[in-house]
């Protein structure tokens, strides 16, 4: 729990900015708090993507060079370790490119060796060994950039469906379809892209009846949730599942998790209506150059800012969560066949199993993300306090329990939080020195907003006062509070 503190900033040194210059917390000034607020549990990730070669900077690191992206024994190593991290639904993105498949076709040449086993055939034997459900692609006919207004295109789809249904339909990990069909859904989903969809549902109800159907379409930062013909449109829609992109690693605006969590709540409602389950698609993906460019990478976003999408889908009401992409994206360290960005796509893994395995650190910033009673990811929220280059020191009347320090991380706009922070409590008439925290230093910040914290494990309790001292390089914004 959250509890209120009370605030007196001082300012020290020769070099530091004038009291004028800051927006300082006053003493007599009470924070939020969250005391008796009943939060729900977040959902965790159960479901991942499998993204099979295909040639795009994108994949530099989930598909990398020098690695055998058709060997089964690398893939069955892979679902594998995805069993471990709780994952229930593998989703092929494709299972085909540039009319080469990864199956054994009788429509298309293979992507593979002929005289070894298929990446989708080990893929979907491995599955079955730990119990997932498997969602079967329908393309790619020709390339990522499929064209459903093409006939040719929309009947190789359908072609591959019926081979596919043929080679799977009964197989114990089969569970259902993945239609790419990745129409925008803003601002209002379109009678081509409901037709599109529906004419590839009606054949995967003939050929596979008890198949789940699923969607996974963008654009519901700029849906007018408002008009009737965005509830009348997904209405028409003929598919079970729709997992939502929440577009957060794509950055479609300057702060998109604060409207996020207001988008999921319209949804939900609409889907209350309709009877498909609504899902979402939590992208777990920074940009290692440039923002949605198909010649930067994908590589891990930090955790804080993946664990507030976690947290806004449960929020928002969310059924379930899966990501583009965990595989590929978090490796396990110590990976016989080791994905990713070296180095940060095992802390982006070891972080993420941390809090699943209940981390009391991550919980906290959990609660901060799911109570929303502290600031936002974005710099008009009047709930930060705003530092200037100099050093600071911030009182806090009698206080009991440990101290978490909230920090908006904005490095694309020069906003970061202090290198090190340390605190110290007064007894007796003295201060002491009881912790000094030195926040982790984040890589893969370069595109947007997101909270992080720095925890403190002394307790509280007992002090007459406590206070924290930092430097600010930059500007900061931070928020106190106590768990």
């Amino acid at each position: 729990m959250r509890k209120t503190i009370l605030l007196t900033l001082l300012l020290l040194g020769a070099a530091v900015t004038s009291l004028a210059q800051t927006t300082p917390v006053t003493d007599g000034q009470t924070l939020p708090v969250t005391d008796g607020q009943t939060l729900p549990q977040t959902l965790p990730v159960t479901g991942t993507f499998i993204n099979l070669p295909y040639q795009d900077v994108r994949n530099k690191y989930t598909n990398p060079e020098g690695v055998d992206g058709t060997d089964p024994q690398m893939w069955a190593a892979k679902v594998a370790e995805m069993g471990e991290m709780g994952m229930e639904y593998l989703v092929f993105m494709s299972v085909a490119n540039e009319c080469k498949a990864y199956y054994p076709s009788k429509l298309m040449d293979w992507h593979y060796p002929a005289d070894r086993q298929s990446p989708v055939d080990a893929i979907m034997e491995e599955a079955a060994k730990h119990g997932m459900k498997v969602f079967m692609s329908t393309g790619w006919a020709k390339d990522q950039d499929d064209n459903l207004r093409d006939p040719a295109i929309k009947g190789r789809q359908i072609e591959m469906m019926e081979e596919l249904a043929g080679l799977y339909g009964d197989h114990p990990a089969f569970y259902g379809w993945y239609l790419p069909v990745e129409d925008c859904f803003g601002p209002v989903l379109t009678d081509y892209a409901v037709e599109a969809v529906n004419a590839l549902t009606a054949r995967a109800r003939e050929l596979t009846p008890r198949a789940k159907i699923m969607i996974s379409p963008y654009g519901i930062f700029n849906s007018n949730f408002d008009d009737p013909r965005y509830e009348q449109q997904i209405a028409r829609l003929t598919v079970d599942i729709i997992a939502y992109q929440d577009e957060i690693g794509c950055v479609r605006e300057k702060y998109p998790l604060p409207r996020l969590r207001e988008n999921w709540k319209k949804l939900r409602a609409i889907h209350d209506k309709t009877g498909i389950q609504m899902w979402a698609n939590c992208e777990s993906f920074a940009w290692e150059h440039g923002t949605n460019d198909r010649q930067s990478a994908l590589i891990p976003a930090p955790f804080p800012r993946f664990l507030s999408q976690l947290a806004a889908a449960t929020e928002g009401g969310a059924e379930k969560i899966i990501s583009f992409i965990i595989c590929g994206m978090f490796d396990k360290p110590g990976s016989q066949y080791p994905l990713g960005q070296p180095y940060w796509s095992e802390k982006a893994y070891e972080d993420y199993m941390a809090w699943l395995g209940g981390d009391a650190h991550w919980k906290a910033a959990e609660e901060y993300f799911l109570s929303a009673a502290g600031p936002m990811e974005k710099v008009t929220d009047a709930a930060w306090t705003k530092y200037k280059a100099g050093k600071y020191e911030v009182e806090m009347d009698p206080c009991e329990g440990q101290l978490t320090v909230a920090m908006l991380n904005y490095s694309k706009r020069g906003i970061v939080p202090p290198a090190k922070i340390s605190l110290y409590g007064k007894a007796k008439g003295k201060w002491t020195l009881l912790e000094t925290v030195e926040p982790q230093k984040w890589a893969n910040t370069n595109h947007d907003a997101f909270v992080d914290h720095a925890f403190f494990n002394e307790d509280l309790s007992g002090f007459k006062k406590v206070k924290v001292v930092f430097t600010v390089e930059k500007d900061s914004y931070i928020y106190l509070m106590t768990r």
